[in-house]
Order: structure tokens, then sequence, then C-alpha cells
């Protein structure tokens, strides 16, 4: 009998990270009926972590009425684990890209007023830590949505409150921390995310995450601007070097706020996730582990969910088959980092729409046809 563990990443915009699993499982069962498998949902730091570390832990979730990304109420979600010590915040929940259609998606306007009201309620529930996810986010404010939620002042140069988004990030002339939250020095802040972006520049926030945000050509060199604006003065008020910090441009700038304003870490996310789901432990006595995410390609060995299960059960001995919705040119570099084999779930061109609805199904059939290949005897 095999012994399958099936530990994949979310198919972003599509299909959670459990639902992956789920699809995977039911795919495989249709041919390997009497396998015994494990389903381990995991995540790397953007979309699906909170999820992942709440049902790791066996913890709850509390749900609360937010500003969205746009400026309009949404209800969010965050995680209680640790006997409720601990709260898990997924940024994309309050400020995510899912809660705007592709034609509102404007990083000139959109807020992380609601991360930094998630935080509150997490602090009114005196939880000692909180764990801050990013990824996913549908603004480039630099995260001061979210310090402004928490009692940061954000003026113009007449000393009026700037406006939101990263338009207002070119009006802004001084940053008072005087009203911050009292409770934030007291609380521990952990941020994990999955990319090393600095805040600015070619390889920052704005240029490399700004096109999915709805950021058009013009748009790209405003926002950079305005978030270098924000960096320098950051830095002056909170005298620390964030500029060219790794990972201070992750979720639109959000881990600049993070470490600024909350005294917070970055941690790679899939280390913080694998340690919570017991990652090593798991995968003792597997045959095969199954994974996935949207896309695999070079980024995929960076600090992906990927990267991290490749390496677990290469130490382990195991082989690892990865599932996605999309497989780049350059997905050997995925290989190399120890994954086996890449199958991409799509079996014909077709718009993105149509991919994202079609993704359990086509999930569901790649499994089972992997699972034939793993039924084959060897001669």
């Amino acid at each position: 009998m095999h012994t399958i563990l099936v530990a994949p990443d979310s198919f972003k915009e599509s299909l959670s990270a459990a639902e992956v699993a789920d699809a995977i499982r039911d795919g495989m069962a249709e041919v390997l009926t009497d396998a015994a498998y494990t389903l381990l949902p995991l995540a790397d730091g953007g979309e699906g972590t909170m999820e992942a570390l709440v049902i790791a832990a066996g913890g709850r979730y509390v749900t609360v009425q937010v500003t969205g990304p746009d400026g309009s109420p949404v209800q969010a979600r965050f995680g209680l684990i640790h006997d409720d010590r601990t709260a898990v915040i997924e940024m994309a929940e309050a400020s995510g890209l899912q809660r705007l259609p592709v034609a509102r998606r404007n990083p000139m306007k959109t807020t992380s007023r609601g991360t930094g009201e998630l935080i509150l309620e997490a602090l009114d529930a005196d939880v000692e830590q909180v764990i801050l996810t990013l990824g996913g986010s549908a603004t480039n404010d630099g995260g001061l949505g979210m310090a402004q939620a928490l009692g940061v002042k954000a003026l113009d140069a007449s000393g009026q409150p700037i406006g939101p988004g990263g338009q207002g990030l070119l009006n802004l002339a001084s940053l008072n921390l005087h009203e911050l939250d009292t409770r934030i020095p007291a609380t521990r802040f952990r941020v994990i995310c999955d990319v090393v972006n600095p805040l600015t520049g070619p390889h920052g926030a704005t240029h490399v995450f700004g096109p999915q945000k709805g950021a058009t050509p013009d748009m790209l060199i405003a926002l950079d601007q305005g978030m270098a604006r924000y960096g320098r003065l950051l830095e002056q008020v909170t005298s620390v070097k964030l500029m060219e910090m790794p990972g201070a441009g992750a979720a639109g700038g959000m881990g600049a706020a993070a470490c600024g304003f909350l005294g917070a870490r970055l941690e790679p996310g899939i280390d913080v996730v694998m340690d919570a789901v017991r990652f090593r432990e798991q995968i003792k006595g597997v045959d095969l582990v199954i994974t996935g995410e949207g896309r695999i390609d070079a980024q995929t060995a960076h600090g992906k969910t990927l990267a991290g299960v490749a390496r677990e059960a290469a130490q382990a001995g195991v082989p690892v088959i990865a599932l996605a919705g999309s497989v780049g040119e350059d997905y050997k570099e995925a290989l190399a980092c120890g994954i086996t084999a890449v199958f991409s779930i799509t079996p014909s061109p077709m718009a993105l729409d149509e991919a994202l609805e079609q993704a359990g199904s086509n999930i569901r059939r790649t499994a089972r046809n992997i699972a034939a290949l793993v039924r084959v005897k060897a001669p």
C-alpha cells in the first residue's frame, strides 16, 4: 500500500491549499484506492498561511468588519491559536487582491488600513503575539494605511492628513508616531513573507508587483517616487534601515512598515509554516509527496512552498511530484531544488478566468493520471 503525503500551496485567486489538497487526493484515489493519504495544506507567507497555521494548531477564527482596499467595509477573519495567546493575521483578508475585481484595482488609491484594524481587534483580544502574513495585497501604500489605523499621523506640507493609497505618499511630508497604540511595543510581532524585494527600485515593491495590482506604466513611476519619499521619512523617524532591507517591499511595502512601526523582523514564511505543521514528522514513512502551486518557474526555488517541501523531502529520501496551473520556461530551476517531476494541470490553451474556474477539475484529472503512473510496476 502506498503512503502519500499531499502538501500543496494554494492556487492564487482560485483554490485554497486545503481545496487543492482535497482535489489531489480525490483524483489519485480514483486509481490508488487503497493508498493512505495525509493532507497537509501549506503556505509560504502569502495567501493561505493563516489557514495553514490555524488548522495545524487547532485554533479558531474571529470575523470582524474592517476597511477594504478600496475604502468600503468588508468582513475579514483573523485566527487565534495557542490558547488564544497568538493572533494570526493574513494581510490579504482585509487588503487583498481578491477583494477587488480587476477593473477596480488601482494602487494609487488602495489602502492597507483594514490590516491595521485587524491588528487592533487582535490587541483588543489581549494576545501576546501577532503573526502577520504578507502577500496577495492590492495595495502599494507602504503599509502606511495599516500604521494610520494604529495611530500614526501622516501629514502633508500644510500639516493636513494625506489621502489613502500610493497617491498619498507623493504628498507625505511628515510622520508622527506619538499616538501609536501603546500596546504595540508590548506585543511580539512576527512577520512572514515569501519575497526578498527591497522597498524601491527596479526590483522593488512597485515595479515588480505594481502591474498585477492595476498600475499602469505612468503609475509605476509616480508610485515608486512616493514609496522612496515615504521610505526615507520612515527611516528617519524609526532609525531602522529599511530602504535596502530584503523583504521591505513585500505586500506593497508592508514589510517596511512592519519592521519600522511594529518592531518586527521578517521571517521566511515556509520555514514558520513547516515547523507549525511538524512537516519532518509527517514525512516519516511516506513513499511519495505530491505538492503544487499556481505557477512553477525560477522563483519557485527561492523561498516558495515547493522549495521547502523539496528540501525536506530530499533529506528524507522521498520523491516529490509537483502540479501547477502554469509552468514557466525556466521551471528547471525548480527541478534543481529537488522536485522530481513537474506537471501542468492546464489541458489546452484557455483564458485565465477559464483556467481559474476549472482548476479543481484539472487538478483531479492530472492527479488521477499521476496515480496511474505510480501504479505502473517497473520492469
